[in-house]
């Protein structure tokens, strides 16, 4: 059974830890809105896509991370929200992994287009720490299934 107040720890540390992740995609994506073009750039450094890819990869990659970091904080659709999030450092774990075992010095774009962040095995732990937290999310909405602020509403009486 659950307790009420073990729900609201649950419902405390998930807000503070949506506003965190939701704050991480919004201040990665900005940057790379900005200066598309660089981004592109980035994205071609990796190797990844073929080339009739990168520029429509550029252009939308950065608005799906604001788009996801906003729904995040604002607590919209967590279930989709929470999903797509991980989904995407999965994604990105497994770029910078990929890369760093093929041995390219190149830089992150994580937070910047600028070149200098290059990618080696701190980049993928921050990237897993990350992951870490949004599985924690992934734990409180489909297993604790706290997906808005209705504990803190008065609860009508069981019978």
């Amino acid at each position: 059974m659950k307790t009420p107040n073990s729900l609201k720890i649950h419902h405390i540390v998930s807000v503070i830890v949506r506003f965190i992740l939701g704050t991480i995609f919004i201040t990665a994506g900005i940057p790379k809105i900005l200066d598309t073009a660089s981004f592109a750039g980035v994205v071609y450094n990796y190797h990844l896509l073929p080339d009739i890819f990168i520029n429509i990869f550029a252009i939308t990659l950065p608005w799906l991370e604001v788009i996801i970091g906003g729904l995040l904080i604002m607590g919209i659709w967590m279930p989709g929200t929470v999903i797509s999030y991980n989904l995407l450092m999965i994604a990105f774990i497994c770029a910078l992994t990929f890369n760093t075992i093929r041995g390219l010095d190149i830089s992150c774009g994580c937070f910047s287009t600028e070149p200098g962040d290059i990618i080696d095995m701190g980049t993928i732990f921050r990237d897993i720490i990350i992951l870490s937290a949004s599985m924690y999310l992934l734990f409180v909405v489909f297993i604790k299934k706290i997906t808005s602020d209705k504990l803190f509403t008065k609860e009508k009486s069981q019978r």
